[in-house]
């Protein structure tokens, strides 16, 4: 399977579902991972799963239906991988979602409760569940798939880039978590913040045959990034934010 770079690895993929999950999924079996998808739309992810089974000749790729707005569920769900597999060796966060308005004074707070609770509670979640299985592991790594907008909001995108900047907060204190655990010798497991424009991907490209989509990062170039995250030591990834478009 692929250069087998992930072989026994044991990673989740939360939001496994949409068009970054698919190809985040396919990416790591590929590598030799197995490989557990999270997501909400049973169908969508079902289809995702089948997909990546496909394309990596037959690797192990499973898929629960998981409501990670219930941090017990969320805690369920890694107790059982770690049962099932063993160990657990990564959690992809790729839970996303996006509200704007055309100005800053048209903002509306609904926008903030409606993305507080995907960009936000779902990393907290996840973070709170997998933690302690990803200090275990040799080689653990936590991977938060954030935007530009956080470090440089604008005014009709204001609750957009609060909820990234805060998730990217959370991702950093776990960081130190795993900096701390790790003792003198350093971590050796990682918290990293992946950092995009925006995601393109065929379907859209289809749609908007004449569209530029400049600066946005293809889900597959997603995928092969958020696999290099272990092919760097966990020193050199904890607590950083990598960048995969150009840095405000």
């Amino acid at each position: 399977m692929g250069n087998g770079a992930l072989r026994g690895a044991v990673i989740a993929v939360a939001g496994a579902g949409g068009p970054a999950g698919r190809a985040t999924l396919m990416r790591l079996a590929e590598a030799g991972a197995t490989v557990v998808g999270a997501d909400n739309d049973p169908q969508r992810l079902s289809e995702a799963v089948d997909a990546a089974r496909y394309a990596s000749g037959g690797a192990t790729v499973t898929g629960d239906t998981v409501d990670l707005l219930d941090l017990q569920s969320t805690r369920d769900w890694a107790t059982h991988i770690e049962k099932d597999f063993g160990r657990v060796d990564g959690l992809v966060h790729l839970v996303g979602g996006w509200r704007g308005s055309e100005t800053f004074t048209k903002t509306s707070l609904d926008d903030w409760d409606f993305l507080e609770l995907l960009l936000v509670k779902t990393v907290q979640h996840t973070s709170l569940a997998f933690h302690e299985a990803l200090q275990r592991s040799e080689r653990g790594r936590y991977v938060l798939i954030s935007a530009a907008a956080a470090s440089r909001p604008t005014a009709g995108n204001a609750a957009y880039a609060a909820g990234k900047a805060a998730a990217e907060a959370w991702t950093l204190a776990l960081a130190d978590y795993f900096r701390k655990a790790g003792g003198p010798e350093g971590p050796t497991s990682a918290a990293a913040i992946l950092v995009v424009k925006a995601l393109v991907h065929d379907a859209m490209r289809a749609e908007r045959p004449n569209a530029k989509f400049a600066g946005f990062t293809d889900v597959k170039d997603l995928a092969e990034a958020i696999e290099g995250v272990w092919s760097k030591s966990a020193a050199e990834v904890n607590g950083n934010r990598l960048w995969l478009t150009e840095k405000p």
